[in-house]
C-alpha cells in the first residue's frame, strides 16, 4: 500500500496540482478531516474521516494494498498528521503546499526563519505566557477557542502590550483578509475561524535570567522575608535539574519564587504550585502575573490536590505543614524516573527527618548546606550580614529493579 499525504490549501482542489488530482481520483481510499473531504464529494472509493482515535485508524488499515490519499492543511510536517504517519510506517510520501504560515509572513514581507511557531489549535493554552515572552517574533497557530480575541487577552493579563497582533484570515481565498491590531482591539475582535495569528514586538521585553532578586516578589507584610533567598534558588533550581519539557512540582510555594523561576526554564513543560496560606496564594498569583509566568496555582495545604497533578519530574518542597512523611511518600510514588526531589530545611530536625524519611523510602541523598552573607553599606565602608543557614536536601530514586 502507498500512502500519499497531500496538503491543500484554504482554496481547497483549485490549488491542487493536475497529478495531486489524478492521484486521488484513481486511489482507493480518501482520509481526511470533514472539511478537506467535502472538497470530494464525487469521491467513488472509501473515505474515512480523520477525528479522534487517529491511531486505531491507521492502525486497522495494516499491510493492506489499498491505494490510499490522505489530505491535510498545509504542510502535513508542519504540527500536522504528516510528521505522525512519517513515524509510523516507512510507505508514506509527504506533498505540501503552500501553508498559512508562509502566505501570513508572505503578505506583511516578513521573514519566518526567525520567528517561533506555537500550536494552540487543540490543545491548552497553559504556559504560553512564558513561551512568548522575551520573542521578537511568535507565529501562533489557532482553532475557534483559542481565537485571536481570546490570546489578546491572555497576553494582556501577563502585561505583553509590546506586542502587536497580526490576524490572517481565510488566507489563499478570494475572502482573505489581513490586518495588523494592538492586543487591546484584538481583545474584542471577532476573527473567522480559519486564522493565522503573528505576534511581533519592535523592542521584547527581556526575559529574566535565573536568579531573580528578591525584592522583585511582592511579600507578605510585617512577616517579610517568608522566600526561598535568590541564592539558595538557585541553588535549589540547580539540584532540580529543570529541563525544557519538566513538569514541576513547587509545595509551599509561599510568593511564587521558585514556581516562577522553574516556569521559565520549563517553558514547554509546566508547573504546578501549593500553597496554604490565602494571602500568600494572592501575592504568588500576582507575582507569577507580573513575571509572565503561567502557573497552576492552588489554595490548600500539600498533599490535597497533589494525587491529582500529573507525574513530576522535579519535586520541590519549601513547606511540608507538619505532614512530611506523607508528603514524601507521595512525591517519591509518582516521581517520573530519572526525576528528583529538592527539599529546603531550615533546621537540623527538619533535616534528619527528610533524610531519615526519604533513606526508607529507597532514595540517594545528597545535602549541602548553605552559610551566606550579603555586602551592607556602612559609612563608607562595607560589612557583611549573614543569612540564615539552609539545608539543600536532594533526592533522586533508586532504580527499581524487575
Amino acid at each position: 500500500m502507498t500512502i500519499r499525504v497531500i496538503g491543500m490549501g484554504e482554496d481547497g482542489p483549485s490549488g491542487l496540482l493536475p497529478l495531486y488530482k489524478d492521484w486521488i481520483n484513481n486511489s482507493e481510499r480518501l482520509a481526511g478531516g470533514k472539511r478537506q473531504l467535502a472538497y470530494f464529494p464525487d469521491y467513488q472509493g472509501e473515505k474515512v474521516v480523520l477525528e479522534r482515535g487517529l491511531k486505531q485508524t491507521i492502525d486497522s488499515w495494516g499491510e493492506e494494498s489499498k491505494e490510499t490519499i490522505v489530505l491535510a492543511s498545509g504542510d502535513p510536517l508542519f504540527f500536522g498528521i504528516g510528521a505522525y504517519l512519517a513515524k509510523k510506517r516507512k510507505d508514506v510520501s509527504i506533498h505540501p503546499a503552500l501553508s498559512s504560515i508562509q502566505l501570513a509572513f508572505a503578505r506583511i514581507n516578513e521573514s519566518w526563519q526567525d520567528a517561533a511557531f506555537i500550536s494552540v489549535h487543540g490543545r491548552k493554552m497553559d504556559g504560553l505566557a512564558q513561551k512568548v515572552s522575551g520573542k521578537k517574533k511568535v507565529c501562533l497557530l489557532t482553532d475557534e477557542h483559542n481565537n485571536p480575541a481570546r490570546i489578546a487577552r491572555y497576553l494582556l493579563y501577563f502585561g505583553m502590550s509590546e506586542y502587536k497582533m497580526c490576524i490572517g484570515e481565510q488566507l489563499g481565498t478570494k475572502k482573505e483578509h489581513v490586518q495588523w491590531l494592538s492586543l487591546e482591539e484584538a481583545a474584542g475582535y471577532q476573527a473567522d475561524s480559519l486564522n493565522v495569528v503573528i505576534l511581533k514586538a519592535e523592542k521584547p521585553q527581556t526575559k529574566p535570567s535565573i536568579g531573580i532578586p528578591d525584592d522583585m516578589f511582592i511579600q507578605r507584610k510585617p512577616d517579610k522575608g517568608l522566600i526561598t533567598k535568590q541564592e539558595v534558588r538557585v541553588l535549589s533550581l540547580s539540584a532540580l535539574n529543570v529541563q525544557k519539557n519538566s513538569t514541576v512540582w513547587d509545595i509551599g510555594t509561599c510568593t511564587g519564587s521558585v514556581a516562577i523561576e522553574a516556569a521559565h526554564l520549563c517553558e514547554q513543560g509546566q508547573v504546578y504550585a501549593i500553597e496554604k496560606n490565602e494571602q500568600d496564594i494572592a501575592y504568588a498569583k500576582e507575582n507569577a502575573a507580573r513575571l509572565r509566568s503561567d502557573i497552576h496555582f492552588y489554595h490548600g495545604k500539600a498533599p490535597d490536590y497533589l494525587e491529582e497533578w500529573p507525574a513530576p519530574d522535579a519535586v520541590f518542597i519549601g513547606g511540608t505543614g507538619g505532614d512530611m512523611e506523607e508528603l514524601l511518600l507521595l512525591c517519591v510514588k509518582k516521581l517520573n524516573p530519572g526525576g528528583r526531589i529538592v527539599l529546603n530545611a531550615a533546621t537540623i530536625e527538619t533535616l534528619s527527618t527528610a533524610k531519615h524519611l526519604l533513606h526508607q523510602l529507597g532514595c540517594e541523598v545528597d545535602i549541602t548546606m548553605t552559610q551566606l552573607a550579603r555586602s551592607k553599606p556602612i559609612l563608607h565602608m562595607t560589612r557583611f550580614e549573614g543569612l540564615n543557614p539552609v539545608y539543600i536536601v536532594t533526592a533522586r530514586p533508586k532504580e527499581r529493579k524487575t
